[in-house]
């Protein structure tokens, strides 16, 4: 078999898959970025890809959370919160609960 026979198959195999064949899905987050000094956190409310670390790389941030103020503040973009789950981004239970509490979630 030629170089060029090979690189032909190559071209072929590739050319007949689809995008999403060829870009595995990733499973995005909507989690807690850390921020604050030490021992007074506060956080971001981040879309992330679910294997990046708690203070990794994110996609967008989308809110605000303080829990040293009482009560605790929540702010939060409902609008790209929803826009991002419909795209299939899973919030966490920390975040879920904030959601719920800021009215984005029933």
């Amino acid at each position: 078999m030629s170089v060029v026979d090979t690189i032909a198959s190559i071209l072929d195999n590739v050319l007949n898959k689809t995008t999403s064949e060829l870009i595995p899905n990733t499973m995005l987050k909507i989690k807690l970025r850390r921020m604050g000094a030490p021992k007074k956190p506060s956080y971001r409310i981040v879309i992330a890809d679910s294997r990046s670390a708690r203070n990794g790389a994110f996609l967008e941030t989308v809110g605000h959370y303080d829990p040293m103020t009482d009560p605790e503040t929540v702010s939060i973009d409902a609008a790209s919160v929803k826009d991002w789950i419909g795209k299939g981004a899973q919030p966490t239970d920390t975040v879920n609960r904030l959601l719920k509490k800021a009215g984005v979630l029933e």
